[in-house]
């Protein structure tokens, strides 16, 4: 080791690691990413900084695994057994098999979110046939590299204003940033938060805000990023380019960013302003449904992902779990009923009773809290707690009135480049629909966490006029008792499905079809098949349904092909 902490290892031979392999190898006792590439080697971070997922596991000679899901490799014949699963290699760009996270192997910088973060990058040299890896030890300790910025420049006058406090607004501010803007950044919230990871209240409702922030106020600072927090707009005046709040101050701005993102509907029936009636929107809500619930009857209304991962967490906590839906399958309208019903299975197991084809027609309360939900049929559910999941609409009723564009629900309209109608305007996020490219360019709302992120990204680019157009598949997950259904695409509208494996067993792929081509995938104990996909789908590659039909997820050399060409 040098003075300046700077190491060097052999870490195999280089006869040792095939084209396009992904290897796992250990420097200084740290574990390192070895990428051979068109016969170049690359060494890189081995987890995926979004959630620790491994990108390869063992190492050359080691008989473990370690081969790249890829085109220019045999996809391997192991993926249904205990294989250690491997990242998704398509040319320069690696794909994590949890949740999608991209990055390039040259830079190691985040090319798809959700990870905020980049890997880091160590040198690789080869020397009569043996490779070395040389790295700092800070550098092999951390499993992230944050990418480099620009410094706020109080000579620079613009001010980029950012309407909320989640994932889109954040992206946005650090792609600002990233992208050389030195000027005054101004994110907004009427939260209490500064960005968290709104995907863990219903996963994990132990968490304290603190354990889920995506960053830290000291990094926001560090960054040159104003975050204001419980401040609420009321109005724009877009000719004047000013936003008002509700504590009556303004701001004026240069560009705009409408990422104010969504909210939890409402319960209509008699009996829903009763004490112990809660929605799920903030870490607060999170912690009071968990205090509420425990040992009492929880009645859930709605089988969203929400409802399914909240009776999931529960299960075992509260007294009784009841989740009453409208629809015949639990996920029904994202996943189909194939999954729905998997997903109920894997529920009704642990003790959650499911209320289908019915409806709530009346909570009942006793001393001014709620005691009972009354079904359509009257039939009645005791109800310490009731937790409302039964959609969303967007946080939009501040622009009523203004000329923006929006459609029947309130939804901000945009292109590709996030623009909105008005110049100088832009909006990203659960807010917004967006012409969606897996639906030949119509528009859709998509509340995902990932795609958000996605939105920000290319709205800060236009912001800065670089002309740029969004480009992603939607991947998202949801998880329960440790099992996680991962799902890439947007299926919406899908009149047929291809399904491989076994529902029963709960290992399966099921390929959504429209128009006779695969549009989504989901997938259970199947990885890293839906990161695969998703990779197929991004190069803009058809899977037909035949092709679908055809493939065998014990070897799966067709859907490599169709990758690779």
């Amino acid at each position: 080791m040098d003075g300046d902490d700077t190491i060097t290892a052999e870490v195999c031979k280089e006869a040792d690691v095939g084209d396009g392999e992904l290897w796992e190898v250990m420097v200084a006792g740290y574990p390192v990413l070895l990428v051979r590439n068109k016969k170049e080697f690359r060494a890189l971070g081995s987890k995926c900084p979004h959630h620790g997922a491994p990108l390869s596991k063992g190492n050359p000679g080691s008989g473990q695994g370690g081969e790249a899901v890829s085109g220019r490799s045999a996809l391997t014949t192991h993926l249904w057994g205990d294989f250690s699963i491997a990242g998704v290699l398509k040319r320069e760009r690696l794909r994590c098999p949890w949740h999608g996270a991209c990055f390039n192997i040259k830079t190691g910088d985040i090319e798809e979110y959700p990870s905020l973060d980049c890997l880091p990058c160590f040198k690789v040299t080869v020397e009569d046939g043996k490779v070395f890896v040389t790295a700092k030890k800070k550098d092999l300790e951390s499993s992230l590299r944050v990418k480099d910025t620009s410094k706020r420049c109080l000579l620079n006058r613009e001010t980029m204003l950012l309407l909320g406090g989640g994932v889109a607004a954040l992206v946005c501010a650090e792609t600002l940033r990233q992208e050389g803007f030195t000027g005054r950044i101004i994110m907004v919230t009427k939260e209490k938060h500064v960005p968290y990871d709104k995907s863990k209240l219903s996963k994990e409702m132990n968490l304290k805000a603190e354990d889920i922030y995506l960053r830290k106020p000291e990094f926001l600072d560090a960054h040159g990023i104003e975050f204001w927090m419980e401040k609420e707009a009321v109005s724009v005046d877009f000719q004047k380019q000013k936003v008002y709040f509700m504590d009556g101050s303004s701001q004026k701005y240069n560009r705009l960013l409408i990422a104010t993102g969504s909210h939890s509907s409402f319960l209509k029936v008699p009996g829903a302003d009763l004490q112990n009636v809660c929605i799920l929107q903030t870490p607060e809500d999170s912690s009071k449904i968990l205090e509420l619930a425990t040992g009492k009857n929880l009645v859930i209304v709605g089988a969203s992902f929400i409802g399914m991962e909240i009776a999931a967490f529960l299960s075992d906590k509260a007294g009784a779990i009841s989740v009453v839906e409208k629809k015949e399958f639990a996920l029904q309208n994202a996943l189909g009923p194939q999954v729905g019903g998997v997903a109920m299975k894997m529920l009704q197991n642990r003790g959650v009773k499911f209320y289908m084809k019915t409806e709530l027609c009346e909570l009942k309360g006793k001393d001014g809290k709620v005691a009972e939900a009354v079904l359509v049929s009257g039939e009645k559910l005791p109800a310490d707690v009731v937790v409302v999941g039964i959609g969303v609409f967007p946080n939009s009723a501040f622009l009523k009135g203004t000329s923006i564009a929006t459609d029947d629900s309130g939804a901000v309209l945009v292109d590709l480049r996030m623009q909105t109608s008005i110049p100088n305007v832009f909006a990203a996020g659960d807010v917004v629909s967006f012409p969606v490219a897996l639906l030949n360019g119509d528009r859709s709302s998509i509340h995902h966490q990932q795609v958000a992120e996605a939105h920000g990204h290319t709205a800060a680019l236009n912001m800065l006029k670089k002309d740029n157009e969004l480009h992603t598949v939607p991947f998202f997950w949801t998880t329960m008792f440790g099992k996680t259904i991962r799902y890439a695409g947007c299926g919406k509208g899908y009149t047929d499905t291809v399904v491989k494996g076994s529902l029963e067993q709960q290992k399966f792929l099921i390929f959504y079809i429209r128009d006779g081509f695969v549009t989504a995938a989901a997938s259970l104990n199947c990885d890293p098949m839906v990161s695969l996909i998703a990779e197929v789908l991004y190069s803009g590659k058809q899977i037909s349904k035949e092709e679908a039909e055809a493939c065998d997820i014990c070897n799966i050399p067709l859907l490599a092909e169709t990758q690779a060409q």
